[in-house]
């Protein structure tokens, strides 16, 4: 629960409504059966102890149960799923599972192919690497490191723009738009002739791409509670392996097509695999329905996906568990008084913070994997199979760390382990010259540094769909920055055996795990704070708290910070 207030009953006696007015009993009445929340709403299932019976009711507690807090918290009039939005519905744990897993089918599998096509065109260039792109367009590596710069500052400039149309016109518009554009730049790569098309290349997919994800992330929190976001974006960023390991495969193939028509490898590599994105973002068109009771159309049937009373449960199963989702409507824009009231927002600050350095260690050595493996003697076919390895490990322990900041519900140090992960890695590519090591222990190292485990939590401590939309940007915009600074660590004064760059990713690592402990530091003593002021009133002082706050967000008392 995102909230601390809890005004519910979850049993009440005969005995207990004597005396009690009409108005009230009902509302007593409505809360008697509610489902335990510490029943499966939280838990996995090899953390139960006994079997949940699918027949028990699941509707959780929420502040709508209680009529004094209830209406400070209705959904907006023009909320598109406001005739679903009622109170008094019941559902059981059966009806909710299988409804999950039928949004998890025709929701998260399509959001997760999606994800794919953008990694398949953004990444793709390091395969393109192997097959002597580089010499034949007579780029040097810091031609090659101010493309990816010029990519990743492309991309953050279009993050907030990209956003704020996505929330203007709905995701289910802007995405599928997003995609089919992208995917005619990277086709037209198949055309690159120097250095000033290869910039201008990147720099137009950086502005197509930007915002994707946020955009995306925003898109799947119409459909799923908090807790599930958490499980859900972990299989989300596994998407993201997953298209690294089918560009592997599909690399090895289409490089292979090098000398038809006369053309390099590389060039297929881009038209071909530029095509298949097109077909995904054409498909988008048809396949993203605006929100949970928006489904129907001519392809997804005249009926939509789910039933009467599927919708019922979906709208108030989210809504129950994050009031604020009612408070925008999916096709409104963000004025710029809230964009700002967002961007001042200073407790997702350090947040942001850690979106600008966590992944900058590993960044590095990633863009430059393909180059270190081909310089330690690997041909380019071995190369792009030898990326698989660290693509599934780093699927295997994302899932886990997922599952364990889920479990434990501790975000911070859980997320923290990705950097304690890296460390030993990072300073063994700074004490050994690879160049002369074993190369196939240099290939394990760099297999298991990067395979390294993630997991974030932004949009957790937002608290309003406004905050949440741009909390997403800017953090991604923070992502990005990231490897900005990345792709300029490993400069050509410095190799091959860049000893300055990997000292900086020591320094880097170890900053990172600083990092997180003041953030840990920074949530647990404002959400002490909150508490002692939330404690301190009475009971009716906390619903005229309720009723009359001008907090907005995150800021209000009766909310706290995950950490």
């Amino acid at each position: 629960m995102t909230t601390v207030y809890k005004p519910w009953k979850t049993q009440t006696t005969v005995s207990e409504l004597d005396g009690v007015s009409s108005s009230a009993t009902t509302a007593v009445a409505l809360t008697t059966d509610l489902g335990d929340p510490q029943d499966a709403s939280r838990k996995f299932f090899f953390q139960r102890k006994a079997k949940v019976d699918p027949e028990s009711i699941a509707t959780q507690p929420s502040v709508y149960d209680n009529p004094e807090t209830a209406k400070e918290y209705q959904p907006r009039d023009d909320w598109e799923n406001i005739h679903r939005f009622d109170p008094t519905a019941r559902w059981t744990w059966g009806e909710e599972n299988k409804l999950v897993r039928k949004i998890d089918l025709r929701i998260m599998v399509f959001a997760c192919i999606m994800f794919m096509a953008l990694e398949l065109d953004r990444a793709n260039l390091n395969q393109a690497l192997t097959d002597r792109m580089l010499d034949e367009l007579k780029l040097t590596t810091n031609d090659y490191n101010l493309g990816n710069t010029v990519f990743k500052l492309s991309f953050l400039c279009a993050e907030l723009p990209s956003q704020l149309v996505s929330k203007w016109i709905g995701p289910d518009r802007w995405i599928p738009a997003q995609i089919t554009l992208w995917s005619c730049v990277a086709m037209s790569q198949y055309a690159l002739s120097g250095r000033s098309s290869f910039l201008a290349c990147r720099a137009l997919l950086g502005i197509l791409q930007g915002g994707f994800i946020p955009d995306i992330i925003l898109y799947l929190s119409y459909f799923y509670k908090h807790h599930e976001m958490t499980i859900r974006l972990g299989y989300f960023w596994t998407a993201m392996s997953m298209a690294d390991i089918c560009a592997s495969f599909l690399a090895f193939g289409l490089l292979h097509l090098r000398g038809v028509q006369g053309q390099s490898g590389w060039r297929w590599l881009f038209l071909l695999e530029g095509l298949l994105t097109l077909l995904i973002g054409l498909s988008a068109f048809i396949f993203m329905p605006p929100g949970p009771c928006q489904t129907a159309n001519w392809a997804r049937g005249r009926k939509g996906w789910f039933s009467e009373r599927e919708e019922v449960i979906l709208v108030n199963r989210v809504i129950r568990d994050d009031p604020s989702k009612g408070t925008m409507h999916n096709r409104e824009p963000i004025t710029p008084k809230l964009l700002w009231k967002s961007l001042c927002d200073y407790d997702l600050w350090p947040i942001y913070i850690i979106g600008l350095t966590f992944q900058t260690p590993m960044t590095t050595p990633q863009q430059y994997l393909t180059l270190t493996l081909k310089g330690l003697g690997f041909d380019t076919f071995t190369t792009n199979l030898l990326i698989i390895p660290k693509e599934i490990l780093h699927i295997s322990t994302m899932l886990l760390l997922a599952y364990t900041a889920e479990t434990l519900n501790e975000l911070t140090f859980v997320s923290m382990v990705g950097q304690i992960w890296a460390l030993p890695f990072v300073v063994y590519l700074y004490v050994v010259d690879i160049n002369t090591a074993n190369k196939w222990a240099v290939w394990a190292v760099m297999t298991l540094l990067l395979g390294y485990p993630n997991v974030g939590w932004n949009s957790r401590n937002s608290n309003t769909v406004r905050s949440r939309t741009v909390s997403a940007a800017v953090y991604n915009m923070c992502v990005q920055s990231s490897g900005i600074i990345a792709s300029n660590i490993y400069r050509e004064d410095d190799s091959p055996r860049y000893r300055r760059g990997n000292r900086t990713l020591v320094a880097l690592v170890s900053t990172n795990i600083a990092i997180y402990f003041l953030t840990k530091a920074y949530y647990v003593w404002q959400n002490k704070r909150r508490e002692r002021k939330w404690n301190a009133l009475s009971e009716s002082q906390q619903l005229e708290y309720l009723s009359t706050t001008t907090d907005e967000g995150n800021k209000r008392l009766d909310f706290r910070l995950a950490h």
